[in-house]
């Protein structure tokens, strides 16, 4: 079994290949600084599983793992972090990662996951589970409220901010979310500081501009081209394209 460790983390690097070195039928096959290395050599070299660390630079774990599962449906991913309350690993599950494995897993327990994803299985720590269930629970029927990967906002941020989509007032989007009318108001705030919008109006630009990122349908249709242009220009100018 070939397992390409991809974490910008040098001792994170060494501790994984001191776990797996002796093991016997798995070996490090590369290892990746970034999520560009990552997915260059996971597409050259075709390991059995790509080990990712979840803050992985320059290209996030999410993207990492759609580029590789779409061009390498043969390499599996698991998602490697440090913390278990960390929302990305859980998107990185719905990006078609095989498993979410928290960074100080033990040795034998981190061997045995990889052997288990090479039998087809999925691993997620055990202290992980109910968390994964839980936000499975939480998560939306339909795209409202979806996060995409590369915005800054929370999925809660994002619930709001679809439902300004579709026209809701402050008030009826605390009665849909079951929310107290300030604390939509917060979370209003939030979203405009993060987004760099300056009015509603450009938050639902910024959101229609990561929706069509991303692929996924674009709830709002209502912008005037100029406020999409300066939005637009915002975005680039955050590093979106």
């Amino acid at each position: 079994m070939r397992v390409l460790v991809a974490d910008d983390d040098p001792l994170v690097r060494s501790a994984v290949r001191d776990a797996l070195s002796e093991r016997a039928g798995i070996r490090i096959d590369g290892e990746a600084v970034n999520g560009e290395e990552a997915v260059a050599l996971a597409l050259r070299r075709r390991p059995d599983v790509v080990l990712l660390d979840v803050g992985i630079p320059r290209v996030d774990a999410v993207t990492v793992t759609r580029r590789i599962r779409s061009s390498a449906p043969g390499v599996e991913v698991v998602v490697f972090s440090s913390s278990p309350d960390d929302e990305v690993g859980l998107l990185g599950l719905r990006a078609g990662a095989a498993g979410f494995l928290l960074k100080d897993v033990s040795s034998d327990a981190l061997a045995r996951a990889l052997r288990g994803i090479q039998r087809g299985e999925a691993a997620v720590s055990r202290r992980l589970t109910r968390q994964v269930l839980e936000s499975l629970r939480r998560a939306p029927d339909a795209g409202a409220g979806m996060r995409p990967v590369w915005s800054p906002l929370t999925s809660r941020e994002w619930q709001v901010l679809d439902l300004l989509c579709e026209g809701a007032s402050t008030e009826a989007i605390a009665e849909r979310l079951v929310l107290a009318v300030e604390t939509v108001r917060t979370h209003i705030k939030h979203v405009l500081a993060k987004l760099g919008a300056h009015s509603r109006e450009e938050a639902i630009a910024v959101a229609r501009q990561l929706r069509s990122g991303g692929g996924s349908t674009q709830p709002c249709d209502s912008v005037d081209e100029v406020g999409q242009r300066r939005v637009a220009n915002r975005l680039r100018e955050h590093g979106h394209s």
